[in-house]
């Protein structure tokens, strides 16, 4: 089996793409078999050639798309058939165009479903982490009231142990309903 390819798509592919499209338009096939046989050459599925097909090469293409449907029509005229015939064909091209197009259309609803998706779980973890940091900015702001206290505290004891020292037993501390020390006279 031959690994089917995901890389990027050359302009030599793309030339390949739109000769062998035009060929099978000129020759009265369908494009879906167009696509069949250059998946085949290029080892890419039909859905992605026909995905690249009518998402970006086919409005490169427009007038010599047209000129092969002339050329068909000429080849037709040319042909002896049966009354009812060339409708016939003309159906079946319409429908196989159709059915490619529901191929595409198919395609890019999957890829849109999968990006919307994907943009909402990352706008539910943008929400999340939004809230994880306003939680986390609160704490901080916490710690710092907290680590500024007690630099306050430990700078109020400093100076309690300088003044113990001074007035060795003639002062006395003791904390009001604040918090704040206060020096008590014996």
């Amino acid at each position: 089996m031959v690994p089917i390819r995901q890389d990027a798509w050359s302009k030599d592919e793309d030339v390949l793409l739109a000769e062998v499209v035009l060929r099978h338009i000129r020759d009265s096939s369908t494009q879906l078999a167009a696509f069949e046989e250059v998946g085949k050459t290029l080892s890419r599925t039909p859905a992605a050639c026909g995905f690249r097909w009518n998402s970006l090469i086919r409005k490169q293409y427009e007038a010599a798309i047209a000129l092969a449907k002339k050329q068909r029509k000429e080849q037709k005229k040319q042909q002896v058939t049966k009354p009812g015939s060339v409708e016939e064909d003309r159906s079946i091209d319409l429908i196989d165009e159709a059915i490619s197009l529901l191929i595409t259309s198919k395609s890019y609803l999957s890829e849109s479903n999968k990006s919307e998706a994907s943009l909402q779980e990352a706008l539910a973890e943008n929400l999340m982490l939004k809230q994880n940091l306003h939680q986390l900015e609160k704490e901080y702001l916490t710690v710092q009231e907290d680590y500024q206290s007690l630099l306050e505290i430990m700078e109020k004891a400093r100076k309690m142990v300088i003044f113990q020292e001074e007035d060795a037993g003639s002062l006395r501390f003791q904390m009001d309903a604040n918090g704040n020390l206060e020096k008590i006279k014996k």
